[in-house]
């Protein structure tokens, strides 16, 4: 009973955020985050020690200027993406969707989605992926995205709602195989979220020179099924001066990977999910302060 009390006083204070967010301009939200950008680089540190760490993983080379305008600008973004989300639904709509999402490369993709046959769209946490499902549905296209369950049964109920009224359908990441196959099955649109820390029994690729674990169901699932895996992501666009420009995305559409076809250097499925995990490390090494450096990718090695 206490820690439905304490889960349903979290729900509270959320909704209450979310509504102040929702109450508040696009540019004052951007300014708000800009404000809490600079309370978590330069104020309070948060997660200072492992944001170092990645960051010497991935570009050995930064300065220690260069290192610190990067965390704070990555802050910044995940700050802005929160606002964006909650703002979505009210700006981006059916006619004016041109006005803030570009597709870039999307050609092969389009092709495929009109075709009978499943689609795997692999991302991270890069860019805003959020916009990235809303601007399926918005394209009149359902995904299904997998996603862990919150230990806190109300927010997740909120978070679940609150996507799927844009057209992205949840499926838990424990327990969801038997929906995965059934969207697959019936030539559906699911996507995953793949750079995230895997377990010690997964496969092991190299991720900004460094190995890393990471799930190999994906690779499995596209050779069980036939199916071609996209690497997308929603990057933000900024303006002359290297700001961010909120609400402005640009989808890339940075590879497309057909189980049928595969070229004679990918064949396993330690191949596949080599070939995703570069794809989307082309992508944030382009745009590095759009990428949540926050998460302990490398902690299994």
């Amino acid at each position: 009973m206490k820690q439905h009390i304490i889960d349903y006083l979290v729900y509270l204070v959320v909704r209450v955020l979310f509504c102040a967010v929702q109450s508040l301009s696009l540019q004052t939200g951007h300014r708000f985050a800009q404000f809490l950008a600079f309370v978590f680089t330069d104020i309070i540190p948060v997660r200072q020690k492992l944001l170092y760490q990645n960051l010497q993983t991935a570009f050995p080379d930064l300065s220690e200027v260069d290192r610190h305008r990067l965390i704070k600008s990555m802050w910044e973004h995940l700050f802005l993406m929160g606002i964006e989300v909650a703002l979505a639904r009210r700006t981006i709509r059916d006619l004016n969707w041109q006005e803030h999402i570009q597709l870039i490369g999307a050609e092969p993709l389009l092709d495929l989605l009109n075709q009978d046959r499943p689609l795997i769209i692999v991302t991270g946490h890069f860019g805003n992926f959020e916009i990235g499902g809303f601007s399926l549905g918005v394209l009149t296209y359902p995904s299904h995205s997998v996603a862990r369950t919150l230990d806190n049964p109300y927010l997740n109920r909120f978070i679940r709602d609150f996507r799927e009224s844009t057209g992205q359908y949840l499926i838990p990441k424990k327990g969801g195989a038997k929906d995965i196959i059934r969207v697959l099955e019936n030539n559906g649109l699911i996507a995953f979220l793949t750079d995230q820390a895997a377990g010690r029994k997964d496969c092991t690729v190299n991720f900004f020179g460094k190995p890393a674990q990471t799930f190999k169901a994906i690779a499995v699932t596209a050779i069980q099924f036939k199916t071609p895996i996209a690497v997308c992501y929603a990057l933000r666009r900024k303006n002359a001066a290297g700001r961010f420009l909120p609400m402005q995305f640009d989808v890339h559409i940075n590879g497309i990977l057909d189980p049928m076809k595969l070229p004679p250097d990918i064949q396993s499925v330690n191949d596949i999910t080599q070939w995703y995990t570069h794809k989307l490390e082309e992508g944030i090494r382009q745009s590095p302060d759009q990428y949540w450096w926050i998460h302990n990718r490398w902690k299994h090695v």
